[in-house]
């Protein structure tokens, strides 16, 4: 028989049974729809996370201590070790000399407190953190004003009682956050006058980014935290490709200043956001392939039932191969029609999948956008072709070798 006669038998061969047909299909289906979506779940969450840490700003390097070296001070313990590595307004402002640190191209000193009370009238609302800082965090830390501006280094020089509201928090406290601009709200027991409503931003973890305020570091020092050390310092290098280079500036410079001894190990914590965003990457690549390996599970389950479908029918059909054979048709055609039959049942699942994938696709999962990857289309298709080749091949060598006589024997 040609192939054209092959394809022919091959395709009334699966119409003979739709139902059987049509519940085959559905299996492939859902395998190779299965694969797409969790591939596009993984990686629609891996750029989501990618998109908020490069929103941060990939050359910014954040600095705190661990409370001592390692000399036996433990974190949290008081004492002078703890003053001895505490971070200072003075180390910042070393850091932002050019000509000790010149891979720096900005510093921000940062201070914060928690749980303080907010409140616009009869309307209240609990601040998860409040940040004194400089004016420089704000393009450092990629944190944008959305309504109204920022402090100045002026308002830090005079310790003025102004503040920045998060997104969150100006929507809790007032009806609109952009007529927060220009009022005066009560933080704890202090007046604060609303300079500007920050930006919206994303969330990168459990905690909300936007239920926060923003001040002059001078006037959380004086009305909500006190005089004490600085919480972190944040460090914007001159170029992504020179953090690394600012990150060793950065702990020679702080190891010198506070006398940090060489059989120590170093007190200060310093996190290198690009470090952090290849990490990011490499997880959610093998976050990505876990999920194509747990689908890949239902591409198999799905082949298994084409191998179930087929040997049904080769043995509802054993007469009808027993009068071709005794009529003199070869065992390669016998084979090829059901090999067919077999591959087109998962090319159709698959083309199904794929389908239904990409409706699926276009709408958020558990929070995630998800992101079409165009080969693990492909990939899934040919996986379901080969799943059609290999789990029908075992019906087709058993329907090619049936012995005419046998065969037409058969009940």
């Amino acid at each position: 028989m040609s192939p054209r006669d092959l394809m022919g038998a091959a395709l009334r061969g699966l119409t003979a049974n739709k139902l059987r047909s049509l519940l085959t299909v559905l299996g492939v289906s859902i395998g190779v729809g299965a694969v797409i979506v969790l591939v596009a779940v993984g990686n629609g969450s891996g750029k989501a996370v990618q998109d908020r840490l490069e929103a941060m700003g990939t050359n910014l390097l954040t600095v705190s201590t661990t409370g001592g070296g390692g000399g036996g001070f433990q974190r949290g313990q008081a004492g002078p070790a703890a003053q001895q590595y505490s971070l200072t307004l003075d180390d910042a402002a070393a850091l932002a000399d050019a000509r000790l640190a010149p891979d720096v191209s900005a510093v921000a000193p940062v201070m914060t407190s928690s749980g303080a009370t907010a409140t616009n009238g009869d309307t209240s609302y609990t601040v998860s953190q409040v940040i004194g800082t400089t004016p420089e965090y704000l393009p450092a830390t990629n944190t944008p004003v959305g309504t109204g501006a920022s402090f100045t280094q002026e308002d830090v020089d005079t310790s003025q009682r102004v503040i920045l509201l998060g997104q969150t928090t100006a929507t809790e406290l007032f009806t609109r956050p952009a007529s927060a601009v220009g009022q005066t709200i009560k933080l704890g027991a202090v007046d604060f006058v609303v300079r500007g409503v920050l930006a919206s931003k994303d969330s990168t973890g459990f905690n909300d980014p936007n239920a926060t305020a923003i001040m002059p570091i001078s006037t959380l020092r004086a009305t909500q935290a006190g005089y004490g050390a600085l919480s972190q310092i944040v460090v914007q290098a001159s170029a992504t490709d020179r953090v690394d280079i600012a990150q060793a500036e950065v702990t020679q410079l702080l190891t010198a200043r506070h006398q940090v001894p060489a059989t120590e190990t170093s007190p200060f914590r310093i996190t290198n956001s690009a470090q952090i965003l290849q990490t990011s990457q490499d997880t959610a690549a093998t976050f990505t392939a876990l999920l194509a390996t747990v689908a890949a599970i239902s591409l198999v389950v799905g082949g298994i039932g084409v191998t179930n479908i087929m040997l049904v029918t080769v043995t509802e059909r054993t007469r009808e191969i027993g009068i071709r054979k005794a009529l003199g048709a070869r065992r390669r055609t016998i084979l090829g029609q059901f090999l067919i039959e077999a591959t087109l049942l998962s090319l159709i699942g698959g083309a199904v999948g794929v389908g239904a994938a990409l409706i699926v696709t276009r709408f958020q999962l558990a929070g995630v956008q998800p992101v079409l990857v165009p080969s693990s289309i492909g990939l899934a298709l040919g996986v379901s072709a080969a799943v059609g080749l290999f789990f029908g091949s075992m019906p087709a060598h058993r329907a090619a070798g049936l012995r005419p006589i046998d065969a037409l024997r058969h009940e």
